[in-house]
Order: structure tokens, then C-alpha cells, then sequence
């Protein structure tokens, strides 16, 4: 058991005029099992590169102790390796034997080191690097959002693993797998950092608590503040108008008045209750500072549904979908999705769900041929006329260039497009930079905003939540729940599905 000590760190990306971390100071112990949280562009991945020495910083990061990261970055060259052969690459002195023990705790056969590692499947992927990750010793492991673009079973998997594990820092944005495998965590706050014993759900209350507390007494300043404002103005108000008692004075002929002297005396008092006011309203707003700093001000979102003439958008009646002969993904797939219902695809990666969302948009789009070409399905799949879609699609990497670029594209209003980023924590700054330097966060949260953005009767939603942050989460949860949208989501957090969710369709239970 050691510590790492992170003392002053600052750092900003070159050409950048802000600082990631400023001056930051706090110390971590080894032994813990450390969840990551904060707002996507807070630094969570910067973090892990500082800890793993790819860039320059100021200050200090002290710590007797190796860091590994996952996920690593594979070339093309790599990806066609055996992954057995691609272990040892990974990890200099990697023991094969130790790694199937771990692929062993994770229930998954061994038999897949002798593979290419391009044939696996995310899951299995993931569960290989975890096992080389978790083969050594003496190593304090950065695990980088290991559960993105995986299925339900997989987390499961992932997530009992690493329960059983200790001496890591995650990056998770999924509150299910964070609860079930953190002790401590690791808060990137608006303008601070904490760390703090226990798991999301105790932080996140203990942070509501002091939230709801700050308010309370942001709000008790205030009145007191306007209150003491309102004094201060009635005492120099009198002060004024008894220092205007002397203009005209004359002491023959008025020698009842008081003198100059005894006005000039109270004149004097009163300027100086005047400032004492003064330095308590300075003492206030002083007390005031800081109070709001890491409040984490959720927004709530707007939605612009329309409402179709018809019940009922999508039906399917014994459906099936598949590629070329003997392809078959799933088939007798029956159900309909109504106005205003919330139905999620469930099921193991490649049991058909972006294919089933893809043959939807095909007769949305009226891409027929292309639907065609590509897929051989039996049954009945239909949607009502006139259905004015939005869409959100799993893969980033289409989008280049600047946001503004992209709007355009979109034909997207500026001003409510802006607004919903600015709400979704995107700072303005980012506006000017190419999406391209964008985190995987921020580049899904253009994505979200253009499709919130757009009035539509469906909103077809493909893992619209890998790299979102948890605020954002909540953020989107509150709107659907309060608009009520139709939409056709596959979406793998378990804790957004169960809130959120009117129906799940299980492809692998037809």
C-alpha cells in the first residue's frame, strides 16, 4: 500500500488558453478502488495521461508505483495479430497462464488468445485487456470507460470482475457499475477537486445534502445583503439631509438651533454607522463566495415532439432480419411502438438491434433499394406515413470541422442549438475548436443537442449515452420523462432503461 500525492498540478493543452487543473492538490492511497466522476471536457482522460507522464505539467505527482491504462491504442497492424502473441505486446512480461486464470473469472474461454484480436467482439475485447491488465502486480491500473459499447451481460460480467479487484482508478459514467465496484471517488468539480470514501450513490447524496445547504444559505445572504444594502442607504440618506441643516445658519438670529458643530458631530456619526454598514455587507458577500462554485447547475432541456394522426409509428408481425443466406439475426419478431411510448431494444451485441433500427430507417428514409441489397427479412414490417424522424447515431467519428459547420449542415436554428449544448455543460469556448479535439463526451452531446433541437414525430436513438457524464444523464432522463417523446432506444444503462423505459423488446428472447 502506497500514496500518490498530487501537489499544485496545472496544466493546459498547448494553444489553449485555459487551464485544465489549476494549482490542485490532493492525495490518492493505492489500495483503494477509485471511481473518476466529473462533467464530460473536465479532464478524466487528461488526468490518466498526466498519471501515465505523456505530457508536460507544472507542480508535482509523487508515488512509489507503475501505472497501466486501458484501453490500448491498437494499430491496424495489431488488430490482426493473435491475440495471445498481442498480450505479450501489451504487457512486457505478461504470463499467458495468468491471463487465462483472469479470462476465467470472467467466464470467458481461453480458446479466444488463439484468435485474431479484429474477430473478437467488444466484449470479448475488453475482457482480454482487462486480463492482461489484471495478470501483473504492483501496478495501480487507469481504466478508461471499459463498459462502452457493450451489452447488458457483458457489463454484468465487467462489473462483477472488477468487484472482486482493488488498487484501480475507473472512469465510469455508468452509476450501476460504479455503485458496485468503488470504495472511494474522485470528483472533478466545476472548480475543485474532492476525494471522498464511498461509492456514486453515497457521493451523490452527500453532494445533494451540501447543494441543497449552499442554496439555502446563498439565499440567507442575499436577504441579508439586502437588507443591510437598504440601511446603508437610509443612513446616508439622514447623514445628507442633517449636513444640509447648516446651509442657511445664523447664530444671532436662530440661537435655538444646535450649532455646526453638534450637526457636524452627528453628521459624522451617521457616515460612520454608514461605513460600519458598509463593512458587514463586504463580510457578507465575502461568506457568499465559493457557496455556488461547484454547484453543478442542471439545466432542464427542452423537447420539441410532434404528434403524429396515427396510434401506432412502428408494427413488425413476424419479422425476421438477416444478411445473405443462413445470416439470420433473429426472427417472429411481433410489436408495436405507439405514440408516445419509450421502447428499448434489448439484447447481446449482434443479435440485430442497429440492423432492426437500420431496416426502420430504411423505410423512413425510403431507402428501399439500399435495404434491399444489404438485408433478406421475412414478415411484416410497417411505419405510418408522413413520420418525421430524428436520429442519433452510436458512431462520432463522422463528425469534422467546426460545430457551427455542422449546424448548418443540419439546418439547425443557432440560438436554441447553442442554448441546449451550453445546457449540456459545453463550454462556449469549444464552440471555435474542430470537433476532431473534442472528447468522445462532447462530440455525443452535438449528437444529442441537434437531435433535441429537431421537432420530430420518432426519435431513434442509438447508444446515445457511451462517454455521456452523469449530470447529463439525469439532465435527459428529467426531459423524457416530462415530454414524453415516442422513441426507439437501444441504449445498455441498465439504471436510464428501468427509469425511462414504457417497453423493452429482448431479440433474444423471440
Amino acid at each position: 500500500m502506497s500514496r500518490i500525492d498530487v501537489s499544485q498540478l496545472t496544466f493546459c493543452y498547448e494553444g489553449s488558453f485555459d487551464n485544465i487543473f489549476e494549482e490542485a492538490s490532493f492525495s490518492i492511497d493505492t489500495d483503494w478502488k477509485l471511481g473518476l466522476i466529473g462533467r464530460n471536457g473536465k479532464g478524466k482522460t487528461t488526468f490518466l495521461n498526466l498519471l501515465l507522464g505523456k505530457y508536460a505539467y507544472q507542480g508535482s505527482i509523487t508515488g512509489d508505483v507503475v501505472f497501466e491504462y486501458f484501453p490500448w491504442q491498437l494499430s491496424a497492424e495489431e488488430m490482426r495479430m493473435c491475440t495471445a502473441e498481442l498480450a505479450e505486446r501489451m504487457k512486457a512480461g505478461c504470463e499467458l497462464w495468468r491471463v487465462i486464470c483472469e479470462l476465467d473469472r470472467m467466464q470467458a474461454d481461453a480458446e479466444v488468445l488463439m484468435r485474431p484480436f479484429e474477430t473478437l467482439s467488444h466484449g470479448e475485447r475488453t475482457k482480454v485487456m482487462l486480463a492482461v491488465l489484471f495478470s501483473g502486480e504492483h501496478a495501480f491500473l487507469l481504466i478508461d470507460e471499459p463498459t462502452n459499447h457493450l451489452d447488458q451481460i457483458s457489463r454484468e460480467t465487467v462489473k462483477s470482475y472488477l468487484r472482486q479487484k482493488k488498487g484501480f482508478l475507473l472512469v465510469s459514467h455508468d452509476r450501476d457499475l460504479l455503485d458496485a465496484c468503488i470504495d472511494h471517488v474522485l470528483v472533478l468539480n466545476r472548480c475543485t477537486i474532492e476525494v471522498q470514501k464511498g461509492n456514486f450513490s453515497s457521493w451523490w447524496e452527500n453532494k445533494s445534502r451540501r447543494d441543497n445547504f449552499s442554496r439555502m444559505e446563498n439565499e440567507k445572504h442575499k436577504k441579508e445583503i439586502r437588507k443591510l444594502q437598504q440601511a446603508s442607504r437610509r443612513a446616508g440618506q439622514w447623514a445628507d439631509q442633517n449636513e444640509r441643516t447648516k446651509i442657511g445658519y445664523d447664530p444671532v438670529k436662530e440661537h435655538d438651533r444646535p450649532t455646526r458643530a453638534h450637526i457636524g458631530a452627528k453628521t459624522k456619526k451617521m457616515q460612520s454607522r454608514v461605513k460600519q454598514i458598509e463593512g458587514r455587507i463586504e463580510r457578507k458577500i465575502a461568506e457568499k463566495e465559493g457557496l455556488l462554485q461547484d454547484m453543478e447547475n442542471v439545466a432542464a432541456l427542452k423537447l420539441f415532439p410532434l404528434r403524429h394522426k396515427k396510434k401506432v409509428l412502428v408494427r413488425a408481425q413476424d419479422y425476421g432480419l438477416g444478411y445473405g443466406e443462413g445470416k439470420n439475426l433473429f426472427s417472429g419478431l411481433s410489436f408495436t411502438l405507439e405514440e408516445g411510448e419509450r421502447v428499448f431494444l434489448n439484447g447481446k451485441n449482434g443479435c440485430g438491434k442497429s440492423s432492426l433500427i437500420r431496416a426502420i430507417l430504411c423505410r423512413l428514409t425510403g431507402e428501399e433499394e439500399a435495404r434491399k441489397k444489404a438485408m433478406t427479412e421475412q414478415g411484416v414490417l410497417e411505419t405510418a406515413s408522413g413520420v418525421v424522424l430524428s436520429y442519433v447515431n452510436q458512431d462520432t467519428g463522422l463528425l469534422k470541422g467546426s460545430v457551427d459547420v455542422f449546424r448548418e449542415k443540419r439546418g439547425l436554428d443557432k440560438t436554441l442549438f447553442y442554448a441546449v449544448l451550453r445546457q449540456l455543460g459545453l463550454e462556449r469556448v469549444q464552440f471555435g475548436k474542430p470537433m476532431e479535439a473534442f472528447s468522445e463526451g462532447q462530440k455525443k452531446k452535438v449528437l444529442l443537442a441537434a437531435s433535441l433541437v429537431t421537432p420530430a414525430h420518432l426519435y431513434i436513438w442509438d447508444e446515445p449515452l457511451n462517454y455521456i457524464d452523469v449530470f447529463s444523464r439525469i439532465q435527459i432522463e428529467e426531459l423524457l420523462l416530462t415530454c414524453r417523446p415516442s422513441m426507439l432506444i437501444v441504449e445498455h444503462d441498465k439504471r436510464f432503461r428501468e427509469k425511462i423505459g414504457t417497453k423493452v423488446i429482448d431479440l433474444e428472447d423471440i
